[in-house]
């Protein structure tokens, strides 16, 4: 199966910005963003929560360029310069792809579907600047290498 917008030529500037004026839209007070060499980050507070996802970026390692180094047929080989438009557009479909989903999900609050803080749930970053699904991942992780789950279906209600 291809991925979201594999071949799309939006710049990573104008999906940031598209990001930025989606999430201001939809009633954010503050926003930040960052980059950086590995990931990049967009920080907001809306509805009294501070959400912040992290997007990790193609590297540019010896072992990771090795992705780029070849054609989609796998066959020819690639130069520096066919290295960096291939590593340019595996960014600009990671930048399209969270853009989807931070609008999606706004969306979905919008629409009454779910609540903000149900949608944004492992995004919100709690006091210790951990996201939730930073302090949840280990217990999760734990519940299934222990094999202490709680049943897939709660027991069946008694009426009285």
């Amino acid at each position: 199966m291809a991925k979201f917008a594999e071949n799309t030529d939006v710049p990573v500037e104008k999906s940031r910005a598209e990001i930025e004026g989606l999430i201001n839209r939809y009633g954010a007070t503050s926003t930040a963003f960052f980059n950086g060499p590995e990931e990049s980050m967009i920080a907001f507070e809306a509805k009294g929560r501070r959400v912040m996802f992290r997007l990790p970026l193609p590297q540019r390692s010896q072992k990771e360029i090795a992705n780029f180094r070849h054609s989609s047929n796998k066959w020819l080989p690639r130069d520096a310069a066919g290295i960096e438009v291939a590593w340019g557009k595996a960014c600009r479909q990671r930048w399209r792809a969270l853009t989807l989903v931070i609008k999606a999900k706004l969306e979905a609050v919008e629409a009454g579907i779910s609540l903000f803080e149900d949608e944004f749930l492992a995004n919100i970053v709690m006091p210790d600047g951990q996201t939730v699904a930073e302090h949840v991942r280990p217990t999760i992780a734990a519940a299934y290498e222990t094999g202490k789950m709680v049943p897939l279906l709660p027991p069946p209600r008694t009426f009285q």
